[in-house]
């Protein structure tokens, strides 16, 4: 497999209902996943050296659904699927990270 220009880590760790750091299951990470894949099925995005991965707990547990991007090391918090297309376009494609999305500092 050759190198991703860019690499997606979306969080789908799930923890016990009432686990005081929660989860990104919990938070909805679920229909992200299924944005992300279907979109990348759908555009053929492998094809153009991009990567996707769900992965476990990212750390920032509290803002989930979670979403990484490298090799900006740039983190998503509160991902919708409705902002799956947004992050694909303007990040993945056009090198320009959606800011309205971006974690907070204290966390990543």
């Amino acid at each position: 497999m050759p190198k991703p220009n860019k690499h997606v880590l979306v969080c789908v760790q799930g923890r016990p209902e009432g686990h005081p750091r929660g989860s990104c299951q919990a938070a909805g990470c679920a229909p992200v996943w299924q944005a992300f894949s279907d979109a990348f099925a759908a555009r053929k995005l492998w094809e153009q050296g991009l990567q996707l991965t769900n992965t476990g707990c990212l750390g920032p547990c509290p803002t989930g659904p979670s979403v990484l991007v490298y090799p900006e090391g740039f983190m998503y918090a509160h991902v919708t699927p409705g902002d799956v297309e947004e992050i694909i376009d303007k990040h993945l494609l056009g090198d320009e990270p959606v800011e309205r999305l971006k974690a907070p500092a204290e966390v990543w």
